[in-house]
């Protein structure tokens, strides 16, 4: 579709060049053709969103582009010229600049030295400080963070301001060509739109940027075209105004999906699993007080800081409580550390599984045992056969791709890590789970299969609070919410009266609650 290639340089019919033109380009791993002959384009002062599931290839594709690989085959085009990308840097040279998910930042050094970092000005053989923090200025001030202090350190920011940091970093680099992967993953919807504003003044000023993302609504609001890939293939581009989310997700996955967000139907029993009362960490949470009940997906919600990820820390006994009881099933409970929430059957899917959640360079098998092989041991030696067992109900259970228990996690795309992940708590037996952002990163048909295994989950008697940015995602699964506003319970919102604006509206500190119970 669009204008017609001249396949020998990059140029279309009309002689508008195209800022990247990728050209029948494969990349083949042992046994596996991950990018097959793909065609990619992009125009100068264009956002195209690149798509795809979890290991469609969009990953492999943008290594190419970044010099990671230098045995591609297929031709790309930068500005209309022909060049060889078999390094980062030659990939740098070419005007290419990367934004990844996982920032590159290191947080105990100075956003100076991070912005400049393999290139600080020198005077004589010492840095020259005052000029790198005239420069570090200027690019802050491309991002709109022209009030930070250069000297800081990363870990004093917000993670929105580490983002534009970031991509302040890229521009330093003179880049034609922006990739950003997944940039509002960890973000508010009040940064998104920040977020947004930078990336339109990068198009306005002539900018290529290929944005990278699994949110649909993100690409109707900033995408002006969009590509999607289907395991390694070209599935087809076009215009996001000439589309809508539907024929874009039928795209992804080959087949339509329904609509994932479809409210289930309630499980909750009278019975409460889990009561929290005045719990208190100061600094991070203050008297805070929730009932959870059997069978009840209860989501804690409030804007970030409002201190969600650390009740849950605390409740497993990674972090300790000032003051307040927390009682599960009817006892007063206090874990000391994780090991004992498990026993006692609370669990904890984290944000971070990369770092936390997973150990990426062991098997599928050992990730999803590893909270239970004590309980499998007889003596010294493990009963290998029931564990293999369990391994392969689990990961079949989360539809893992490959269904390999001897796979290296590592080897596996995003989603089908995070597949694993849940896979884990399945199998660890925990009644109650507490899942934060269980699907962020992750594709559309990801994101069915955790919904389906958590409406699943709750179904037969378990239990789950949820701690989730996805306002779609807890109106469509959670049973009730319950909001923080800096670190305190101001109200809870029952299932009848649950909207996205009402839950934005709790969290800004505006409307009427009833109590925070059942």
């Amino acid at each position: 579709m669009g204008k017609e290639i001249n396949m020998s340089s990059g140029v279309n019919s009309t002689g508008q060049t195209y800022a990247l033109d990728m050209q029948k380009v494969s990349k083949r791993f042992p046994g596996t053709l991950a990018v097959d002959k793909v065609d990619f384009r992009v125009k100068k002062g264009e956002v195209h969103a690149l798509m795809g599931e979890n290991g469609a290839g969009k990953s492999t594709l943008m290594k190419m582009l970044n010099g990671l690989f230098n045995d591609y085959t297929g031709d790309i085009y930068i500005n209309g010229e022909k060049k060889l990308l078999h390094s980062p840097t030659m990939a740098k040279e070419a005007g290419i600049g990367m934004v990844y998910q996982e920032l590159s930042l290191a947080r105990r050094i100075s956003i100076y030295e991070n912005l400049l970092v393999g290139r600080l000005p020198k005077k004589g053989i010492f840095v020259d400080k005052k000029k790198a923090i005239e420069e570090s200025k200027k690019l802050l001030a491309r991002v709109g963070l022209d009030y930070i202090d250069p000297t800081m350190d990363v870990s004093e920011i917000s993670q929105c301001e580490a983002q534009l940091v970031e991509i302040a970093k890229t521009l330093g680099f003179n880049p034609s060509i922006i990739v950003m992967d997944e940039p509002t993953s960890a973000l508010s919807s009040d940064e998104v739109e920040r977020l947004y504003k930078i990336i339109r003044q990068l198009k306005a000023e002539g900018f290529a940027v290929v944005y990278i993302s699994h949110h649909l609504a993100e690409i109707f609001e900033i995408a002006d075209n969009v590509t999607v890939m289907r395991d390694g293939k070209l599935v087809g581009s076009c215009a996001v105004a000439d589309t809508n989310p539907d024929k874009l997700v039928e795209m992804m996955v080959g087949t339509p999906v329904k609509n994932f967000y479809e409210n289930h139907k309630s499980m909750v029993q009278d019975e409460v699993v889990l009561k929290v009362e005045d719990y208190t960490h100061w600094g991070f949470f203050h008297h805070v007080n929730f009932e959870l009940h059997k069978g009840e997906v209860l989501a804690i919600c409030g804007l970030a800081g409002a201190g969600r990820t650390e009740i849950a820390r605390a409740l497993i006994g990674v972090d300790k409580a000032d003051g307040g009881k927390v009682y599960i099933h009817g006892k007063e409970t206090h874990f000391r550390n994780f090991g004992e929430a498990i026993a006692g059957g609370l669990g904890y899917l984290t944000e971070d599984r990369k770092v936390v959640g997973l150990a990426l360079n062991q098997t599928v098998g050992d990730n999803v045992t590893s909270c239970i092989i004590d309980r499998n041991s007889n003596g010294i030696f493990y009963n290998q056969k029931k564990l293999n067992g369990l391994i392969d109900e689990k990961i079949n259970e989360m539809s893992v791709y490959p269904a390999d228990r001897d796979r290296l996690v590592n080897s596996f795309s995003g989603g089908n890590q995070q597949k694993v992940l849940m896979a884990k708590w399945l199998a660890a037996g925990v009644d109650i789970l507490i899942l934060d952002e269980p699907t962020r990163g992750v594709d559309v048909n990801a994101k069915q299969v955790i919904h389906n295994v958590v409406k699943d989950y709750v179904s037969k008697g378990n239990s789950v609070i949820l701690l989730s940015s996805d306002l779609p995602e807890v109106v469509g699964l959670a049973d009730r919410a319950v909001i923080l506003r800096e670190g305190h319970t101001i109200g809870m919102i029952r299932k009848k009266d649950m909207t996205e604006n009402s839950i934005l509206i709790a969290a800004n500190g505006e409307g009427e609650f009833v109590s925070c119970q059942k």
